[in-house]
């Protein structure tokens, strides 16, 4: 099993394919899997990592008593450097896109590109998104420890149809397969992801501090408060692209695999031309499989 030293903890990965890197980080209460339409698709052209965040999958919890944003951040800076990446480009989704902002802004020179999809910024534009991110995700954990994560999500998703509309979680059944063939999450790991994610509003973040080209996803059927976020990223970051993603909710590179994968190339092929594999402080692409 794959894993390299990040800080604290033993950091599970997998990395396919040889070329230029890309580095996939996936969204909360998920793993490494949830990119696996996208490796497969592009780790014949490019060098792929995908990796469970600390709390998740088969990198598992840590003794540390809270999380957040910026400690994920470290734990990422900490990966590209034991596996030596050169320079890669970043792919985050929801959680994952936090993740990636708080890395970009902090270390622009050590990226060549930067894709943030389905995600936010830490600005709270009203009262009720900040009901949305912070107390109704705070309030999620109590139910948790009673009835597990996967019953809480379900009532989650079904209010979020209520109020957004259908369509807004996507096509939720991949998710719970996801879910079903990974390994579980601990309650308390739990707990500390989803206040990591309920305080990202406290996170100083400098948008235009991100150099890199950047690509902006959204799923077209959006909860109303990410589709907000998209468009202030596209304003603020220097060299940001906005693309919604039709048909997809809030997990669009599983809902619209084709159009993401293919947006996601499309916005690779400039700023990592696939000829600069053959330099030779490249990565060395071998696979390592689960």
């Amino acid at each position: 099993m794959p894993t390299v030293r990040t800080n604290d903890i033993e950091t599970y990965y997998e990395r396919r394919g040889t070329g230029p890197s890309i580095v996939f980080v996936h969204g909360d209460i998920l793993d490494h899997t949830q990119w696996a339409p996208q490796v497969d698709a592009l780790s014949a052209e490019y060098a792929t990592v995908a990796y469970d965040v600390r709390g998740h999958g088969r990198t598992g919890g840590s003794g540390k008593g809270s999380y957040s944003i910026d400690l994920f951040a470290d734990d990422l800076d900490a990966l590209v450097t034991a596996l030596d990446l050169d320079r890669p480009v970043l792919c985050g989704l929801s959680t994952g896109g936090c993740i990636t902002q708080a890395y970009a802004a902090t270390y622009p020179d050590r990226l060549a590109g930067l894709v943030l999809a389905d995600t936010f910024t830490p600005e709270l534009f009203d009262r009720f998104e900040w009901l949305q991110r912070s107390a109704l995700l705070k309030a999620a954990t109590p139910p948790v420890r009673l009835v597990g994560y996967e019953r809480v999500e379900k009532v989650k998703v079904w209010f979020q149809e209520r109020i957004s509309g259908k369509g807004v979680s996507g096509d939720y059944e991949k998710i719970e397969r996801l879910r079903a063939t990974g390994p579980k999450m601990d309650t308390d790991e739990f707990a500390k992801v989803i206040r990591a994610v309920a305080t990202f509003h406290r996170a100083e973040i400098d948008l235009p501090a991100i150099s890199v080209p950047v690509l902006v996803l959204y799923g077209e059927h959006e909860p109303p408060f990410i589709r907000r976020h998209a468009p202030k990223m596209g304003a603020e970051i220097p060299n940001a692209t906005v693309r919604e993603v039709p048909d997809a909710g809030h997990a669009s590179n599983l809902d619209n695999p084709k159009f993401f994968t293919a947006a996601v190339r499309e916005f690779l092929a400039p700023i990592v031309p696939l000829d600069a594999a053959d330099n030779a402080d490249r990565n060395e692409g071998t696979e390592e499989s689960r």
